[in-house]
């Protein structure tokens, strides 16, 4: 039997000795703990039991047949498909566990609806930039009334409906990032949230081995569109050619965000730059023609998309050009491992990080790519750039030409050094690496390096700023990658 204690006072740890001793437990893991360390026989997990979605997931992956909740814990009662001992633990048994999760929802968001005063739901979706847009969006919209968005990229069939539970009568705005690993998968989180504006950012080929074609990513994103309440507002990337038919499905009005290279946007950017730092900077032209210089307060050139579609959803909201462009300024910080910038000392050297490393495929690696490129120090030289670079994963068949093309890519923008993660334990891993690391090699412009650990990567990292005091290090790859565990160990420092 597996048993699962969740609490971390005296009287949780001394519960999980005893079920040791019992004959019939084969393992006994505490929450909160130390990750991967032992004690007497019993494990430990950092799982922080308030992330109710981590717990979840937590609980279903790991098997386990019992749990014991603390009375310290903030939970209120389970929702399970079966009876689990537990001591303290009141219980809901459902069908489905993840569908009673979304009718909660659901029904939360119809009592809200209800309710005297004001309350709009914004949706958003996109290959690339969810989670930055709702983060400069859920800023902007605070300014105006008490609004609710997901930590994070909580934007899954559990993740939304989580942070739906978290409106109530004073909610002004829900901000729900929607994503998507299939078809139907967005139409059902609208039923649970149904928007009155929906933002479409970008139809890329994130989780192109699911979907089999870009053709069918654009389906899956259009479902937001559809989803809209009667008469709602698309807010749609003018310069992507797979978002603008998408306006056909809208029941309502149409805005368009963009740079003006396609379909003319009614909010765009003009007179694109970026200072030393990548920090973007622009004219912000809206749809009566006014003007604002705006001057982003995250890195990445790649953010004025997002900013725009955030600043259009913010000014259909009343909110003054003015007024925006001062909120964009002062963002300087976002959902972690996104373009978060740093200084970090190891070994008696110290180098500057761009950490990036939440998640990757081939349209955020470049753009990745591009703001280390566009990196430059205070002191006007050239720094000594390193891209070090994990997997991407469910790309398809089209798996190892697509990461030879970003080796070649970061090549061909003039990186100085390349260093491809791959991993000893997962040859599918370490076989993307290697060829990343291959595609980057062609040139032999690059100095190019495949390791098979972030141990290996992080010497050789050392060693690289050892020898150019001036280095800046972009981290990025896919989660199974390991790159943000190696971000969080520098953050220690």
């Amino acid at each position: 039997m597996k048993v699962l204690v969740i609490g971390s006072g005296a009287r949780e740890h001394a519960i999980a000795h005893t079920l040791m001793r019992g004959d019939s437990v084969s393992e006994v893991t505490v929450a909160p703990g130390n990750p991967g360390m032992e004690l007497d026989g019993i494990r430990t997990t950092q799982l922080n039991p308030s992330n109710h979605a981590a717990l979840i997931d937590f609980v279903k992956n790991n098997g386990y047949d019992w749990v014991f909740v603390g009375p310290e814990v903030p939970l209120i009662e389970g929702i399970v498909d079966h009876e689990v001992k537990s001591d303290g633990l009141p219980q809901i048994v459902v069908k489905d566990t993840v569908d009673a999760l979304g009718e909660l929802a659901r029904y939360n968001i119809v009592r809200r609806r209800e309710l005297d005063g004001d309350f709009d739901i914004i949706g958003l979706t996109g290959s690339v930039g969810k989670t930055t847009t709702k983060d400069l969006l859920s800023s902007l919209l605070a300014t105006v009334g008490p609004t609710v968005a997901p930590v994070g990229s909580f934007n899954n069939e559990i993740g939304l409906p989580l942070t739906a539970l978290r409106v109530d009568e004073h909610t002004r705005f829900f901000v729900a990032e929607m994503g998507a690993s299939h078809i139907g998968e967005i139409a059902r989180l609208t039923r649970i949230a149904p928007p009155n504006t929906a933002i479409v950012l970008k139809v890329g080929v994130a989780h192109l081995g699911e979907f089999g074609s870009r053709e069918r990513i654009a389906q899956a994103k259009s479902e937001i569109v559809q989803g809209l309440l009667p008469g709602g507002t698309a807010v749609l990337n003018a310069d992507d050619e797979h978002v603008v038919p998408m306006a056909g499905l809208a029941n309502g009005d149409v805005l368009w965000f963009g740079l003006g290279s396609s379909q003319e946007p009614e909010v765009r950017a003009i007179d694109v730059t970026a200072d030393r730092s990548d920090h973007a900077e622009f004219t912000l032209v809206d749809a009566d023609g006014n003007h604002t210089p705006v001057h982003l307060g995250i890195p990445g050139r790649h953010n004025v998309m997002n900013a725009l579609a955030a600043a259009t959803v913010a000014m259909r909201y009343g909110m003054a050009p003015e007024t925006v462009a001062r909120i964009l300024a002062s963002q300087h910080t976002i959902s972690p491992h996104r373009m978060a910038l740093s200084t970090v000392n190891r070994e008696g050297t110290s180098f500057t990080l761009i950490d990036d490393s939440f998640n990757a495929n081939p349209d955020s690696m470049k753009a990745g790519l591009n703001g280390l490129k566009a990196w430059n120090s205070n002191d006007g030289k050239e720094p000594f750039r390193v891209a070090l670079l994990g997997a991407m994963l469910e790309l398809g068949a089209d798996e190892t030409a697509l990461h030879t093309s970003i080796g070649t890519y970061a090549d061909e923008l003039g990186i100085d050094a390349i260093i491809a993660v791959g991993s000893a334990q997962d040859q599918h891993l370490d076989a993307l690496a290697q060829a990343l690391a291959d595609g980057a090699r062609q040139s032999q412009s690059a100095s190019v390096d495949c390791v098979h650990d972030i141990d290996a990567a992080e010497q050789l990292v050392i060693d690289l700023a050892r020898n150019h005091p001036d280095a800046v290090v972009l981290l990025k790859g896919s989660h199974a990658s390991g790159l943000s565990a190696l971000a969080e160990r520098w953050a220690k420092n």
